[in-house]
């Protein structure tokens, strides 16, 4: 699979694979809302507004694949009526636009008593289509999956931190580009020979994130990448560039 194919739709937290039209979204969280207000922010919930955008992306791009890319659930050890209902209704309903592939986050136990059967369920350590490996974050990949030219990772819920001349913060969701440490990567997969990876931002406006030029990148990925040298990229395309330039 030519990498040139991987294509960040604008405005959209959503990639597109446009060779093997593949769609990828990832950290919906349905449910979150139930933590929120419990926390005394009332919300409404965000699952039809994402079924609308979801749906929206699809019929543009058409889409033979539909990766969800963990998370897709949020309340854990477990879940909500409502949010069981949701997700669902979720999963079926976008089921009708493409075989629908679960690679499980760490908030979605027990995610296969929710899911219809047609839904495709992957192992947490990751799979690859190709040369591209996919993987939530939270947890190291397979060793097959670090010999991928690829990779792709969601978990973090990258954001950029802007602070003006006041002291006032804002985030902003963004992609990142990075590669990984050479040596790093040796020291915990002498086998591996992928250097390039791709963290997805959250789908749920909801879920907030953490700030990269302040944080960095969590999630055990985190400590084998080359942070201060990534590339950022907010939502419109637009490039910010490495991060050690915007701390």
């Amino acid at each position: 699979m030519d990498l040139s194919d991987l294509h960040p739709i604008s405005n959209e937290p959503a990639l597109f694979i446009k060779n093997k039209k593949i769609l990828i979204v990832a950290d919906l969280h349905i449910g979150i809302e139930s933590q929120l207000r419990e926390q005394g922010l009332s919300t409404s919930s965000k699952t039809q507004n994402m079924i609308d955008k979801l749906l929206k992306i699809c019929k543009k791009y058409k889409p033979l694949e539909i990766i969800l890319l963990g998370d897709i659930k949020h309340n854990i050890p477990s879940s909500t009526f409502q949010e069981r209902r949701d997700v669902k209704n979720f999963l079926t309903t976008i089921s009708e636009y493409g075989a629908v592939h679960i690679l499980p986050g760490n908030h979605d136990g027990n995610i296969s008593k929710v899911s219809p059967e047609e839904i495709i369920l992957h192992p947490s350590d990751g799979f690859s289509i190709e040369n591209i490996g996919f993987v939530h974050g939270h947890r190291w990949p397979n060793k097959e999956i670090m010999k991928c030219d690829q990779l792709i990772f969601s978990h973090t819920h990258p954001t950029i931190m802007f602070t003006d001349r006041l002291g006032y913060r804002t985030f902003e969701p963004c992609w990142i580009k990075s590669m990984f440490i050479r040596e790093k990567l040796l020291e915990k997969y002498p086998d591996g020979t992928c250097s390039s990876v791709l963290v997805i931002p959250a789908f749920n406006p909801l879920c907030g994130g953490i700030a990269v030029n302040q944080e960095g990148v969590t999630g055990p990925l985190g400590k084998i990448m080359d942070i201060k040298n990534a590339q950022i990229y907010l939502i419109d395309g637009a490039s910010l560039g490495k991060v050690k330039l915007i701390k």
